[in-house]
């Protein structure tokens, strides 16, 4: 196999840009093992050669008082409904305009693309205001309602490309055999779009997981309910003294999303590239 010049110089930098992107999250990893004293003294790129390794970060942020091991829950408890509601409903939604003849199909759909270009900051205010008229912020309910609404655009539009591109006469066949609308959707189109679902799942999982402004304005700031998010920006103490703490509770929030990644890769690239080309 002939290896040319121009094959070496795109790995190097490729693996230029690895190392340049990794470089980050290892030196997160490596001073989330050291004592304060130790971060204090140098930078975590001289750990090996000055020592000062401990689990105590870990132990306490997990165990002590710091309250990340209810934060952990309770951002599981936001985000896996935050994530399923939206994606059941943007996939009927994408079915109906990819399937079904009704009057107004193309304004409404191109309404819920043109809801992908309003910013979600304006909607806070507003929404904060009709929970607090019917006494919902402050609950889980609250922010799973939330998510759904800020996430159903993407999710129809996405969902939308793959279902549309499915092949014509796998419908017209189920219609045939006296399959309704529903039995269609569940025992057909559900389980050939589950690239473009899981595509759409990655998404919305980080950004709930990550989020900290929604969580904050629809939560508030009640120790019982706080994501970890929430628990990250007050783990340092009042006064930042704390901040060897962070980088333990930081890497703990990082393992599900990575791990959600890794489980759902082999889907992402083939569902954001479904419906993109026609033929």
């Amino acid at each position: 196999m002939k290896i040319t010049w121009s094959r070496v110089a795109i790995n190097l930098t490729v693996l230029t840009l690895i190392i340049i992107w990794t470089l980050p999250t290892l030196g997160l990893f490596i001073t989330s093992f050291r004592t304060k004293e130790a971060i204090s003294a140098t930078g975590w790129w001289a750990a090996f050669g000055q020592g000062g390794f401990t689990l105590d970060n870990y132990n306490e942020v997990l165990f002590g008082g710091e309250g990340m091991a209810t934060a952990f829950l309770n951002t599981l408890a936001v985000t896996v409904p935050a994530v399923v509601i939206p994606i059941l409903i943007a996939a009927f939604a994408a079915y109906g305009f990819a399937w079904l003849d009704f009057p107004g199909r193309r304004f409404m759909f191109i309404t819920v693309v043109g809801l992908l270009v309003v910013p979600l900051q304006i909607a806070l205010i507003p929404v904060l205001t009709a929970y607090l008229a019917i006494d919902l912020n402050g609950t889980f309910l609250a922010i799973w309602l939330a998510h759904a609404g800020f996430g159903l655009a993407l999710a129809t539009y996405l969902l939308y490309n793959y279902i549309s591109q499915l092949p014509k006469d796998l419908i017209e066949s189920a219609a045939l055999d006296g399959a309704s609308h529903f039995t269609t959707f569940t025992r057909l189109i559900l389980p050939l779009s589950v690239p473009a679902l899981a595509a759409f799942a990655i998404f919305q999982f980080l950004w709930v997981w990550n989020d900290y402004l929604v969580a904050t304005t629809f939560l508030g700031l009640n120790a019982d309910v706080q994501v970890m998010t929430q628990r990250l920006v007050s783990i340092t103490g009042s006064r930042g003294q704390d901040w060897q703490l962070l980088t333990s509770g930081a890497f703990v929030s990082m393992l599900v999303p990575v791990l959600v990644f890794l489980g759902l890769q082999r889907y992402f690239i083939r569902g954001l590239l479904a419906g993109s080309v026609k033929g």
